[in-house]
């Protein structure tokens, strides 16, 4: 089935749909995927129009608006230096996030509402694929430990929000994310446009060889946002969806492998070298996503595609002066 016409079976009456954090890589897509003939209608506010950490603001915009569906995407991110520099803002202002507009939507009246957490909530050695109950079964990774902690708040207001009051709130934990819109700061990054910038710029330096960290043996997930936000409509046409769902490929790829393949699609022709002088990190992070492919949802964008889209979006953002580093 086409997303437009998946999108058009879900929402058989007019909706009117919130999506927060939309200028945000997530945010973006989910505009990008939503449908455009009527069946729903998007309610949309920037930072500057709406501050999600102010209470009343909050409760009063939704009070106002009554929004039939909400989709939380806003948060505040960052990579390891700036969760490792600034954990009590991360976990402040993302659990002030979460915690406004879940109770903020049932005082409204919201009838539905999907909260967007991340891996990151499951134990530091949880096992390998992370199934969803290995949930609060051991400690988090420290670096990263007060966005997580906020997460599963949100996650946990929503399951028990559905469980006393009877209202469909439910929570959607996606992989390692990437494409249009992506963030390229040097330092804050995650590793698809770290590589994508790295790579780029090798090539227009004509380097002779990219150094990357490590051995290249940790193996890792990867999801094009695309898909996750198709996941998000998917799931918001279910009936009865789990209280919380991973998403993910399902498939995992070496650093090394990424590496060679960024490098090609880039169109560098230099040498690629591993550095087993610097740490590895996790050997591998993989999510379990039987559950949620058994509602029927699958991934559609490879990675060799999904790379190349995200390369061809970044030179357009670069072109533009509007290529996000923060």
């Amino acid at each position: 089935m086409e997303p437009a016409e998946l999108i058009h079976n879900l929402f058989r009456k007019n909706v009117k749909l919130f999506i927060t954090g939309h200028r945000g890589m997530v945010g973006a897509a989910l505009v990008r995927a939503a449908p455009v003939a009527g069946e729903v209608e998007l309610l949309l506010r920037s930072r500057a129009e709406l501050d999600l950490c102010d209470q009343q603001a909050v409760f009063e915009f939704l009070g106002r608006e009554r929004p039939d569906q909400v989709i939380i995407a806003a948060a505040k991110v960052g990579g390891i230096v700036a969760n490792s520099t600034y954990p009590a803002e991360f976990i402040y202002q993302n659990l002030t996030i979460a915690a406004n507009l879940i109770h903020g939507s049932y005082q409204a009246g919201v009838s539905r509402v999907l909260f967007l957490g991340s891996s990151c909530i499951y134990p530091k050695q949880a096992p390998q694929p992370m199934p969803e109950s290995c949930l609060l079964s051991g400690p988090l990774e420290p670096t990263n430990e007060a966005y997580a902690v906020a997460k599963i708040a949100g996650l946990k207001l929503c399951q028990h929000y559905r469980a006393q009051y009877g209202v469909l709130y439910h929570s959607a934990m996606p992989t390692n994310l990437y494409g249009p819109g992506d963030n390229y700061h040097p330092e804050n990054s995650h590793v698809i446009p770290a590589l994508l910038r790295r790579f780029h710029e090798a090539k227009e330096e004509n380097a002779r060889e990219v150094v990357i960290w490590g051995t290249g043996t940790p193996r890792r997930e990867f999801l094009h946002v695309d898909d996750l936000a198709r996941a998000c409509f998917h799931l918001l046409g279910e009936e009865d969806p789990p209280d919380w769902v991973n998403v993910g490929s399902g498939s995992e790829v070496s650093i090394l492998d990424l590496a060679t393949a960024i490098g090609r699609t880039v169109g560098f022709k230099g040498d690629i070298l591993t550095d087993p002088s610097k740490p590895d990190g996790t050997p591998r992070k993989l999510m379990e996503v039987s559950r949620m492919k058994k509602t029927g949802w699958e991934p559609t964008v490879s990675l060799e595609e999904g790379l190349r889209s995200t390369y061809h979006s970044f030179l357009a953002e670069r072109a533009a002066g509007s290529v996000r580093r923060g």
